[in-house]
């Protein structure tokens, strides 16, 4: 194979794993280094359609006289069968005239038309390998395979031809003639490939996560999720962060008053003893059970006065034992429709897998800031999880996080890291996702760009939680569903308000109320407000939620009983006070939000690739 293909792609590259060019690059050269190449391609059908092939004239005879260079470009003797082609719209309308479903003229001609082999066509095929936009025109002969098993939307090949200009001048500079079909992935032609409908909404995709990174605009947005994810990793690199990872399964409630996702191995065992013990009494009910303990009660009286079969009055006695234990599974079974309260509380954790109770993580700060207080700058980017049955576009139960932790560094020092991140990767998307934008821009959000640039060029507006009251309190022209009150959260609502209406740029909010932010968020010197700030952006919200963290132990202690914690569980946590402490901060930023805000959809559920969301989990 190596050799066979070691004379093509003189000026094209191979994909160094799969022996096939990448289509974008393609595209990323002129189409008059392209005209002659051979090249392998692999993708999938987007669109097509199919032309007939008009017959070529013959060529006249080497030496052949002026006069008879007409007759040779005139009629060609031609077969039977090509002249009944081109007549065969002709005969179907004959068909229709003759009518009827026994005219044995008809059947005869009917039996004519389908012995002819299909007219001699060009598929013409719109591939995408999803490494970019744009995708290539693919010419596919008659000859080499038939239209019908390469047209439909979302088929997979693999072939092989030469890239040549376009016949008819278009959108297209450059495309490929086909000469060998090296692989055909088929679709299955029942209905239920969801891509074959065109421009499908985004949420009506949501049901068929697994196909919809074949749609441009997933794809699109799948592209920027990378190298925002890449720009990430090269931000915390460049500035001396070292990457950690996170536990996603914790004893720990790293907020102390978040809605968890427990994690057990028991109630799985429950489950399978109750299919195993239920499955028989399905459809039986409760009264008719017990109605024939009461008859079998009866029977068993009966036998002991008489006292005249032993072996009867012992297999009765075994019988109502038997039929005891079905009023008891029953009756539990009743118990648990009304809720699974009863159940839980009957779990004994130190029979689990782990012997204490344990959660998936809703964030992954508190632990690192034990490699902080070793390493001084760390960062982890994974998973964290909210039992929340939150009908928001902007949270779903599973997303990713970006969070970090710095020690030796106080709550200004998180704001000018929290701000040269989002600039840097801002500035990342603008210049390595630029035709993706383009589309996006076209597609979902004609703004994308310039909410970009803005972030990336102007400086964040600061206030305090206090400013943003005032700021709020005194618009008039607006009504907001809530009330205005101090010491409450700030709606989604109050945010997009002084982002997109009054300071119409990024703002950071800082120094909220204790009783809003977690036990483990610095106290300021008024005793009433905390090192805390979070980063709203115009349209996508709240991407950052940041602190400094409580470094002296009695604070935190003190915080802790306020707030009617467990301390035993979080012992480990005041250790990193009681040795060798040390001042610090960081943030949590929402990276899902972060994709969101670059591809302007209003959606996080259409840029997490599988969502999980309250009542959906379907893969």
């Amino acid at each position: 194979m190596d050799s066979e293909h070691s004379s093509f792609h003189a000026h094209v590259p191979l994909s160094k794993y799969s022996k096939r060019v990448i289509l974008k690059t393609i595209f990323d050269r002129s189409s008059d280094e392209l005209v002659g190449e051979r090249v392998v391609v692999g993708g999938w059908v987007k669109s097509s359609s199919e032309v007939r092939k008009e017959p070529l004239p013959q060529p006249p005879p080497p030496g052949a006289a002026a006069g008879d260079v007409a007759a040779a470009t005139g009629p060609k003797d031609v077969s039977c069968g090509e002249i009944l082609q081109t007549r065969i719209s002709f005969f179907r309308s004959i068909m229709k005239v003759l009518g009827g479903t026994h005219n044995p003229i008809r059947e005869k001609m009917e039996s004519v038309i389908q012995k002819l082999p299909p007219p001699p066509s060009i598929a013409i095929l719109q591939v995408s390998d999803g490494s970019c936009v744009s995708s290539l025109q693919v010419l596919v002969d008659s000859s080499i395979v038939s239209p019908s098993q390469v047209m439909p939307t979302g088929t997979c090949l693999l072939v092989e031809g030469i890239l040549g200009q376009p016949a008819l001048q278009g959108k297209r500079d450059i495309e490929l003639k086909v000469e060998k079909i090296m692989h055909v992935g088929t679709v299955v032609q029942d209905k239920k490939y969801p891509l074959s409908k065109k421009r499908l909404p985004l949420d009506m995709l949501r049901d068929s996560s697994h196909f919809r990174p074949r749609t441009t605009t997933v794809a699109s947005v799948t592209r920027i999720h990378d190298a925002l994810t890449q720009a990430t990793h090269t931000f915390f690199m460049n500035n001396g962060f070292l990457y950690v990872q996170m536990p996603i399964i914790t004893a720990t409630d790293c907020d102390g008053f978040s809605d968890k996702f427990q994690v057990t191995t028991l109630l799985g065992k429950e489950t399978k003893k109750e299919l195993v013990t239920m499955d028989a009494s399905e459809g039986i009910s409760l009264e008719s059970v017990r109605a024939s303990i009461s008859e079998k009660s009866k029977q068993v009286e009966e036998l002991k006065r008489t006292d005249s079969n032993r072996e009867a009055l012992a297999a009765a006695i075994q019988d109502i034992r038997k039929t005891n234990e079905l009023v008891a599974q029953l009756e539990a079974r009743e118990k648990s429709k009304l809720g699974t309260s009863v159940r839980t509380e009957m779990v004994n954790f130190s029979e689990d897998f782990f012997p204490r109770q344990t959660y998936l993580t809703v964030s992954g700060r508190l632990h690192l800031e034990s490699y902080a207080c070793a390493l001084g700058n760390v960062y982890s980017f994974g998973p964290r999880f909210r039992a929340q049955k939150s009908e928001s576009k902007k949270h779903v139960a599973e997303m990713w996080m970006v969070e970090l932790e710095m020690a030796f560094s106080q709550l200004e020092d998180a704001m000018n890291c929290a701000d040269d991140f989002l600039k840097f990767v801002g500035k990342w998307a603008l210049e390595n996702c630029s035709e993706d934008l383009k589309f996006l821009s076209k597609r979902v959000d004609h703004t994308i760009v310039d909410r970009l640039l803005l972030m990336t060029s102007m400086p964040f507006q600061r206030i305090s939680y206090a400013e943003a009251l005032e700021v709020l309190t005194q618009v008039k022209d607006k009504k907001f569903e809530a009330n205005i009150d101090s010491g409450v959260f700030l709606t989604e609502e109050y945010e997009s308000f002084l982002v997109d209406e009054i300071y119409k740029k990024p703002v950071i909010i800082h120094s909220y109320p204790k009783e809003l932010k977690p036990f483990h968020v610095r106290l300021n010197d008024d005793g009433k407000t905390v090192a805390a700030f979070d980063i709203i952006v115009p349209k996508a919200g709240k991407l950052i939620r940041a602190s400094q963290n409580e470094e002296r132990l009695s604070v935190l202690t003190t915080r802790i009983k306020e707030l009617s914690l467990p301390k035993e569980q979080y012992e480990w946590y005041l250790d990193l006070r009681r040795h060798g402490t040390v001042i610090h901060s960081g943030f949590s930023l929402v990276f899902d939000l972060l994709v969101a805000n670059a591809t302007g959809l209003i959606d996080v559920r259409d840029v997490i690739p599988f969502p999980r969301s309250h009542g959906k989990a379907n893969n």
